[in-house]
């Protein structure tokens, strides 16, 4: 990386902070609003961007941090993942709370699908945290998808209240995962994403790391650990600019669920 100059109201181991934050894949915005946050010395999201296209003109490389954002297009045809689930329980009948965020414990889930269609990533987030669990499955049958789903959420059952998802015929089985966490299982209503968009907006992110055209069948155990912790310890806008795993970790210590805290330090452990 070529470094590019330095503003005079802006040290120079503060940009090496930024620079350090920027190749961890943190936003502009994620960045000043962390900094701001800790009592740091202040940058604009506008000055961090200025010194991307600065260091690019320059031949440096920070470009290549930035999170590209493409248009989705709705997709017409192929295969349709929703069929006649049995015992379905609609979100309408989810309660309010849910929706407001306001409670601890209400989760969402949906794949995330490799190149071939086989193989797919679970993906699990807590609604009030935006905290992120994920997981390979070699099959997207509802039974790999049930066992990986009770197998992330097993270490956390005390803080499962509701889980949502859409109607895909994955989750077919949602009976016996609701069975075995003791928790109440929801279906988003059919092409209405938004119900769930917070899960939406973490697939988006996870794309960053496994994209659309990657085949899943060389995914390793470290690869989604690499993944979680860097989507666990981005600070976001929407959270203070605290990341997910402070405010999911700060949740379980004010419950003083020692088990679902040493499961939570296992899982996120990233092997470098």
């Amino acid at each position: 990386m070529q470094a590019c100059e330095n503003g005079p109201r802006v040290s120079s181991e503060t940009w090496c902070v930024v620079d350090a934050k920027l190749v961890e894949t943190w936003s502009p915005e994620q960045i000043s609003g962390y900094l701001k946050a800790n009592g740091e010395p202040a940058v604009s999201h506008e000055s961090i961007y200025q010194r991307i296209y600065a260091d690019k003109r320059a031949g440096g490389t920070l470009h290549r941090t930035l999170r590209c954002q493409k248009v989705r297009k709705k997709r017409y045809g192929g295969r349709d993942r929703r069929g006649t689930i049995p015992n379905q329980v609609s979100i309408d009948l989810r309660p309010a709370i849910v929706a407001e965020r306001a409670r601890f414990g209400d989760w969402e889930a949906d794949l995330v699908i490799g190149a071939g269609q086989k193989q797919a990533l679970v993906t699990i987030n807590e609604r009030t945290s935006r905290y992120a669990l994920i997981a390979h499955v070699p099959f997207k049958t509802a039974q790999a998808v049930s066992d990986s789903m009770i197998s992330l959420l097993t270490p956390f059952a005390a803080c499962v209240h509701t889980l949502t998802t859409d109607n895909g015929k994955e989750f077919a089985q949602h009976e016996r995962i609701a069975g075995t966490l003791d928790a109440d299982f929801y279906f988003a209503h059919p092409y209405a994403s938004w119900e769930r968009g917070a899960n939406e907006n973490m697939n988006g992110l996870i794309r960053q790391f496994f994209p659309k055209k990657m085949r899943f069948n060389s995914i390793t155990e470290k690869d989604i650990a690499f993944a979680m912790h860097r989507l666990n310890h981005r600070p976001r806008k929407c959270l203070g600019f605290k990341t997910p795993h402070e405010v999911f970790m700060n949740q379980l210590h004010s419950r003083h669920n020692a088990v679902a805290v040493g499961a939570h330090l296992k899982l996120t452990t990233c092997a470098r």
